[in-house]
């Protein structure tokens, strides 16, 4: 076994990291933190509330779990209720939660939602149910385009609780989704009416693998020290962390290197020093808008489309994973386009106060020799100087953690899910365990 994989030795070396940190020994980083935001009413643009906002000395309010919406789901919601399983990177003493109808043509009708602890029995309900306001109303009309946060909700909870958020949708309305959930989710049948206060989930009937409707839950908990976002396409979003190999079933859900990440943080940094971890990865999509193989089903989807509404609206944020390309250089941008689209991002996240990670490009079989000219042209920028020229703020480098090191321009056969790009769940632990906590944690101090 690797010394580093036993969490008694990984401590000790976090604890050395954090002294170099804190003496001055390593880089500094910037402070992004956002203050304590009052709850936002429903809305057609974003919530001015999640902003970073370097120098903010007062935080509160830090997002513990998010899925970022990117489509439609093929069928309608007609008086019916869903249950949506949420896994908090980190607890607090209260939570509240986005509702986004950003895909949507047609007013979004919530008339009743509640959080609770998820049980062990699909949609079932552990303990207390806590009904979930908005502006202190029970109900909230989100419009086509728009999003809302609710109101605080007195539940508390710990890293790692399983929280069902559940909403009774009024009317007929096509839900916007979040399509790979890596878990099951749950909806009652169609002019059932309102579940949302039923414990025992038996009026969710039907099960789907997508994430309908909630894109985020907040964690009140002053303690934290920010909120680190994993930024990407489908290698950030999941796909491959429900593959353990041939004849193998998973353990549970929850095994994306970012879920991994966020125990480390829990089990490994002190108690004083602790982050929280959301995801924003959305499969398929490019960090460049201008790749000319670009599906129309990604329109809009490029990371600088989204960075607003997927990463700087969330709340606490101080530092971003940055894990694209991949499907840049498949879809036939070159290393110039790549670069410049890093460049955009790069400069709007640091304008917010926020500190960017990049890796460097990771391989695929399927690479041509230009692809893999230009993929090393871009992991040649990434890594100069360790901060991207000086456009970045640090590196991880996954192409290390991946590649084969007999044939690198392919993924290791031990990581790699059979299709020669996605990483099995030991690729998603190898990766979790090649990530620095001390570098996140220096995007909590000032640059």
């Amino acid at each position: 076994m690797h010394p580093f994989r036993t969490t008694s030795l990984r401590r000790a070396a976090v604890a050395l990291a954090l002294t170099l940190v804190a003496s001055g020994s390593a880089v500094s980083a910037t402070t992004a933190a956002t203050t304590a935001s009052t709850p936002a009413s429903a809305s057609g643009g974003h919530s001015s509330g999640g902003q970073s906002s370097a120098g903010a000395t007062k935080r509160a309010w830090f997002t513990s779990w998010a899925q970022s919406q990117q489509e439609l789901a093929p069928t309608p919601l007609r008086d019916q209720s869903v249950r949506m399983i949420t896994h908090l990177s980190q607890g607090g003493g209260a939570l509240r939660v986005r509702i986004q109808n950003t895909f949507g043509t047609t007013p979004l009708t919530v008339d009743a939602a509640t959080v609770g602890r998820s049980g062990q029995g699909g949609a079932a309900i552990e303990g207390d149910i806590r009904t979930v306001t908005f502006d202190g109303r029970p109900e909230v009309v989100v419009p086509p385009g728009g999003e809302v946060w609710s109101d605080a909700a007195g539940l508390k909870t710990r890293a790692q609780d399983d929280i069902a958020v559940s909403l009774s949708v009024s009317g007929t309305v096509t839900p916007g989704r979040h399509t790979g959930a890596f878990r099951s989710n749950y909806l009652t049948a169609p002019g059932s009416g309102d579940h949302t206060a039923e414990a025992s989930g038996s009026a969710y009937t039907q099960t789907v693998g997508s994430t309908y409707l909630v894109s985020a839950v907040d964690v009140h908990n002053p303690a934290l020290k920010g909120t680190i976002v994993a930024f990407g396409s489908s290698v950030v979003d999941g796909t491959g962390s429900d593959n353990c190999g041939p004849g193998c079933t998973p353990d549970g859900t929850d095994h994306r290197w970012t879920d991994d990440v966020a125990r480390r943080i829990t089990a490994e940094l002190p108690g004083t020093r602790q982050l929280a971890v959301a995801n924003a990865g959305i499969g398929g999509t490019t960090s460049s808008a201008a790749c000319p193989r670009n599906p129309a089903g990604i329109r809009g989807l490029d990371a600088a489309s989204r960075l607003d509404r997927d990463v700087l609206d969330l709340h606490g944020v101080t530092g971003v994973l940055y894990y694209y390309g991949t499907n840049d250089l498949a879809n036939g941008c070159a290393a110039a386009q790549i670069l410049s689209s890093y460049d955009e991002v790069f400069q709007r996240l640091r304008a917010a106060g926020v500190k960017v990670y990049v890796t460097p490009i990771t391989s695929r079989p399927g690479y041509t020799d230009q692809n893999n000219l230009d993929r090393h042209a871009v992991g040649t920028h990434v890594k100069k100087r360790n901060n991207c020229d000086g456009t970045c703020d640090g590196v991880m480098d996954f192409d290390q953690v991946l590649k084969d090191p007999l044939k690198p321009n392919g993924i290791n056969p031990a990581y790699d899910t059979g299709d020669g790009v996605h990483a099995n769940i030991a690729g998603q632990r190898a990766l979790a365990d090649f990530v620095s906590l001390p570098m996140l944690l220096s995007s909590t101090t000032r640059r």
